[in-house]
């Protein structure tokens, strides 16, 4: 029977088969939409230089090449620092100055005759006073008073001055700034008036020696621009060629051109390899979860979660694509760790492999990204565990940290990455850690909330003996509560034995009866040794009593907000399983007007009784969880009403409720195995053998029994042991 079921697990039907269809499509449809948006989304072919773009323009792929537009403008910029060139030379200069001087001695020659000994006083004073016509007032008066001795000082200085002043290079433009300094530069122990006497003796024949020559500072502009080595843009995929609200340069414009983004057709390859790659991750994901995951591939709930969660981590992946820092600053573990907490680990590794390829393809084939994505998850799912507690989530964070580190380290030791990078890099994983702890535990409860998960904190909190329904069970049926604790010990224990999830199953088990809360009386674990109603009723009324609290616990759960998977194990915790009492009951009350089930007419009567009035609505169970509760559930009653509670009678009663379960189909539609069903079997035994192991007989007590058998004698006995 079991063989039968697992073989029908992994028979692919139609149905899988569109299911997979459609949400491939929509999920490829997505991803290669995301991934290959810069390639669907080309700028306009009608850029110039000078527009504002209206977008971000990123790179859709690396390209390498000698931008003649860049090397022209370094070229430029270099020509445009060449200083003016000048004729000058010495060969010129030496002419000059000799020119220079020789007309200065030419205009003081009435000088030197007006300082000549042998003219007199008189004629010097006429002389004097026609020479030199351009001196001013001061100056005239200065030569006036002058010693033919110191004349001749004044004479010769400014002679010297002139020859070197004009023997060095004297440009244009430098001509009146040197006439201004001309008085700072005599020497020959002249006073200050002598100084300026020499100065303007020798200003009138300060001329420049070099000029501006246009053919020399072009053929120098050209030399500079010729020695620029040209310039070789790296553009990397992803990398934004021209933000939004920028305006177009001709570097930009050529870039984009380089790149195919100003014609008008987009890069089909690109966007075909996009398309051939989310084909292969999503087609696999899903297959994965099918042939693996049965569990959760028919949930619309879980398939939807795990697309959104994909599509987000693509979205962010792609928009920090290309950048030095920012995908090591995105919080992808917090992926791995909500699935691995709202799912399970195996969903969380492959979604998070998924993930990773994805993150090193859109950052231009990035081995370190996949590691650094992939690792770092993997260090969450491991260290969160199932996120029952704050202190894991912590761990969790600090985990990743020291994983991406170490990832960090490892590709920049194998690469150039300098130190300053690495810390970069680590302050960045850092953050990424912290941020991916933080969004788990702020988002995993809303999830689960939204798409029907049950979490452990949820699961935690219906568990607390406070809550309203748990509250009504001991109040009003005290021995429903308690029947249920046990089951839920039972089921506890068995699941942890199969590796089932034995919190799940433990709290289920806690909230499978609450719809005798409707009718308490009818079960007799809460009658407290009084009448047993329905020993004044048809069998078939019984056994709709009975049926009725699966349908009444639905109700209860229902407005008690209890989450929708908790609600689906009390109708499952009995499956399609026939009340046998009853049933029994009314075949006995069927064949006795023809003799009882002894004769031949009363086995006809018996047999004419429909077995499928006296059972379970269903469904049966779907996981093992509800198998498990059902088990305990039919165990714990049975156990209960046990005159001898040893080893032997208890073995052979957990070994008859199971089989009876077996053999009635209630485990066709859930994935127990023959090994499962031994090892709860033990689990079972053990924990009952634990909960009535035998006390010592204290005699106090032993009077206390009897009497107590002596007044329950008087009254009869309870009938309807199948009532639970």
């Amino acid at each position: 029977m079991l063989a039968q079921r697992a073989e029908s697990l992994v028979r692919f039907s139609r149905r899988d088969a569109t299911r997979l269809g459609v949400a491939s499509a929509v999920l490829v449809l997505v991803l290669t939409t995301i991934l290959g948006i810069d390639v669907l989304l080309p700028p306009p072919a009608s850029l110039n230089v000078g527009d504002v773009a209206t977008r971000d323009i990123v790179a859709p792929g690396p390209v390498d090449f000698e931008s003649d537009v860049q090397t022209q403008a370094r070229r430029d910029a270099a020509a445009g620092d060449v200083p003016p060139q000048y004729n000058y030379s010495t060969e010129n200069a030496i002419a000059v100055a000799a020119e220079q001087v020789l007309g200065l001695r030419r205009a003081i020659v009435t000088v030197n005759t007006a300082f000549d000994p042998a003219t007199k006083k008189g004629d010097r004073e006429a002389l004097l006073a026609d020479a030199l016509p351009s001196l001013s007032s001061a100056a005239r008066a200065t030569l006036e008073n002058l010693t033919p001795a110191r004349w001749i000082a004044v004479r010769e200085e400014a002679i010297r001055i002139l020859d070197a002043t004009e023997r060095t290079e004297l440009k244009d433009a430098a001509v009146a700034q040197t006439k201004l300094t001309l008085e700072t530069r005599m020497a020959g122990g002249l006073n200050e008036a002598e100084r300026i006497l020499a100065a303007e003796l020798i200003s009138p024949f300060i001329v420049a020696n070099s000029s501006f020559s246009v053919e020399a500072t072009a053929a120098e502009k050209q030399r500079v621009a010729a020695k620029v080595e040209p310039v070789t843009v790296h553009v990397r995929q992803g990398q934004a060629v021209v933000r939004q609200g920028d305006l177009i340069t001709p570097a930009d414009l050529e870039i984009l051109d380089r790149l195919g983004l100003t014609k008008d057709a987009p890069v089909f390859a690109k966007f075909g390899g996009w398309f051939v790659l989310t084909t292969l991750l999503v087609g696999l994901l899903l297959a994965w979860v099918w042939r693996f995951r049965r569990d959760l591939w028919h949930r619309n709930n879980i398939l939807v979660l795990v697309g959104l969660l994909l599509v987000f981590a693509t979205v962010a992946l792609k928009l920090t694509a290309g950048r030095q820092t920012l995908p090591f600053l995105l919080p992808t573990a917090a992926i791995a760790m909500l699935v691995a907490i709202l799912l399970d680990a195996g969903a969380a590794t492959v979604l998070l492999a998924v993930v990773a390829v994805i993150a090193g393809m859109v950052n231009n084939e990035s081995l370190e990204l996949m590691a650094y994505v992939f690792l770092g998850g993997m260090a969450g799912i491991v260290a969160v565990r199932r996120g029952d507690r704050l202190q894991a989530f912590l761990q969790a964070g600090i985990a990743i940290f020291i994983v991406n580190a170490l990832v960090i380290l490892t590709f920049s030791m194998l690469g150039t990455r300098d130190l300053r990078g690495i810390l970069e890099l680590w302050g960045a994983s850092a953050a990424a850690a912290g941020g991916a702890a933080v969004a788990a535990v702020g988002s995993f409860a809303v999830l689960g909330n939204l798409f029907g998960i049950l979490t452990a904190f949820q699961l935690l909190e219906l568990a607390n003996p406070s809550q309203p329904l748990l509250r009504r069970l001991l109040v009003e049926t005290p021995g429903t509560y308690h029947h249920s604790i046990m089951v839920g010990n039972l089921a506890e224990r068995a699941a942890e034995a199969i590796g089932a999830d034995p919190l799940v199953t433990r709290v289920a088990a806690y909230y499978h009866d609450v719809g005798k809360l409707a009718n308490p009386l009818a079960f007799i674990e809460n009658q407290a040794g009084g009448d047993n109603v329905h020993d004044q009723l048809e069998p078939e009324v019984s056994a709709q009593i009975l049926k009725q609290h699966v349908a009444d616990g639905i109700d209860l759960a229902y407005r008690a907000h209890l989450p929708k998977p908790l609600i689906a194990y009390i109708p499952q915790h009995h499956g399609t399983a026939l009340m046998s009492y009853f049933y029994a009951r009314a075949r006995e009350l069927a064949a006795e007007p023809f003799g009882g089930l002894a004769t031949a007419e009363g086995k006809k009567a018996a047999n004419a009784i429909d077995p499928g009035r006296f059972r379970h609505a269903g469904p049966k169970p779907q996981t093992r969880e509800a198998a498990l509760i059902m088990l305990a559930d039919g165990v714990e009653a049975s156990v209960r009403s046990l005159s001898a509670r040893d080893e032997p009678a208890i073995r052979a009663m957990v070994g008859r409720i199971i089989d009876e379960r077996l053999s009635d189909g209630q485990f066709d539609e859930c994935d127990l195995t023959l090994r499962d069903i031994e090892r709860i079997r033990e689990a079972f035994v053990g924990q009952l053998l634990g909960m009535y192991h035998t006390r010592i007989a204290y005699p106090q007590n032993k009077v206390v029994e009897l009497e107590s058998r002596r007044v329950a004698g008087g009254r009869g006995g309870r009938g309807g042991s199948g009532a639970s």
